[in-house]
């Protein structure tokens, strides 16, 4: 069995990488476009990552074209199902003959394309996935760290879970608490990897002094949390934190107010990233906490568009109406290292476009990407590309809706804070 790359190595014509508007390439002289295939869940309890795709593959497609580029992005929606991502990408791949994945949004939604992707030898980036449940979650033993082994075909930027545990307990250490924490971690690719017992956040608590109360792995979409709420009461827990999928939270949050129980501190990874999540829980979102991994105040610009942070969150605000989301500034990301690979390879020769991934430096809308091995462990060098986080606070405006406030930035001093942590009322 030969996979694809191998294939197309076999048949393709030799082209020359050149800069935009002076292209040697085959695909480029037949007047082909450069095929770029995006999953994402579109649909489904996942859909608020994917709120703003649209915007950002029309914005990308206008500014490529007019820098003299010609790309088709097909675009396909995983469903928020980790098996429809894994047949989606294979449509691409075979169907649609795309020369680039492109996937973004937990990794539910990444892995199985990059698994995928890699087992056909295609060149995929990937991001919105914290880099630990993206690698760990790919091996075929994740439990055994000896056998890890790097990828040939598939890349992914993003922060890890070292990010988030610093962040989290920067953010607790600004408030005085009994150090009782309760975690609620699902079962899936980021709940397992957040609640294990090695490079999650236990031995990471522990470490700092903090007791955690775990009750283990829940299902996604459970409708009663009596027992966590229960347990948590019980150890007098002052700090909840885990990573649960919006719904979830709201149903977790809604319930705990009901059976009185009443932390200073919740930190919730993905599940209050979005406006719309936080607003359900009317009053009671103020001062719920989570990582920040991109805001309209991040000192960053697009290699793209040259537009600042603050003009990419108002021009989708101005487009759709709604208020910006943590995910825009990724996505927007994740095309333009797009654009940037393909000035640098010949689209029909996926060697080289993984040659050009792996060489990759770029200052993006998010931060610096580069698959430098930079801040990583010798196993994950080659294939991640680490992004600063921060963390941060919601807070009630006086006219409604919310705010996220920046309240800590130890990990990231260069993106600043906008206030510091005030506990739950």
């Amino acid at each position: 069995m030969i996979n694809r790359r191998e294939l197309l190595k076999s048949t393709a014509t030799l082209g020359t990488a050149a800069a935009f508007g002076s292209l040697a390439r085959p695909a480029i002289a037949q007047g082909a476009a450069i095929k770029l295939g995006y999953v994402s869940p579109q649909t489904g309890p996942l859909a608020a990552f994917a709120e703003a795709d649209k915007f950002i593959i029309d914005s990308f497609l206008a500014a490529t074209k007019a820098a003299g580029a010609n790309f088709e992005v097909i675009v396909k929606d995983s469903q928020s199902n980790p098996n429809r991502a894994a047949e989606v990408a294979k449509e691409l791949i075979v169907n649609d003959e795309v020369n680039l994945m492109l996937v973004a949004s937990t990794p539910e939604t990444t892995n199985p394309v990059a698994t995928t992707c890699e087992a056909e030898g295609l060149p995929c980036i990937s991001t919105v996935a914290p880099w630990q449940p993206w690698f760990i979650g790919q091996q075929g033993n994740p439990g055994d760290p000896a056998s890890w082994q790097p990828f040939e075909s598939v890349f992914h930027f993003f922060w890890g879970l070292e990010d988030v545990i610093a962040v989290f307990t920067n953010m607790w250490a600004q408030l005085e608490t009994n150090k009782s924490v309760g975690g609620l971690f699902p079962n899936d690719g980021d709940g397992n990897a957040w609640g294990d017992k090695t490079v999650g956040f236990p031995p990471e608590l522990d470490k700092l002094g903090y007791k955690l109360t775990d009750t283990g792995r829940y299902q996604n979409l459970t409708d009663d949390f009596s027992a966590q709420i229960g347990a948590f009461k019980a150890a007098s827990c002052e700090i909840v934190t885990g990573v649960m999928i919006p719904p979830d939270f709201t149903t977790f949050w809604n319930q705990a107010q009901q059976q009185g129980f009443k932390p200073k501190i919740v930190s919730a990874g993905k599940a209050i990233l979005f406006p719309q999540a936080v607003e359900t829980l009317g009053k009671a979102g103020h001062n719920l906490s989570s990582e920040v991994w991109w805001t309209p105040n991040h000192p960053f610009k697009s290699s793209l568009t040259g537009e600042s942070s603050a003009e990419l969150a108002e021009g989708f605000t101005k487009a759709s109406g709604r208020p910006w989301t943590q995910p825009i500034g990724f996505v927007h990301a994740l095309f333009e290292l797009a654009s940037d690979v393909m000035k640098r390879a010949d689209p029909t020769d996926a060697d080289a476009v993984i040659e050009a991934i792996a060489g990759t430096r770029l200052d993006t809308i998010v931060g610096t990407v580069a698959w430098d091995g930079a801040n990583l462990p010798p196993f994950a060098a080659k294939n991640v590309a680490k992004t600063p986080l921060v963390g941060g606070q919601w807070r009630l405006k006086d006219g409604g809706g919310y705010d996220l406030v920046i309240t800590d930035n130890k990990t990231a001093p260069n993106i600043p804070t906008g206030g510091t942590m005030e506990p739950i009322a």
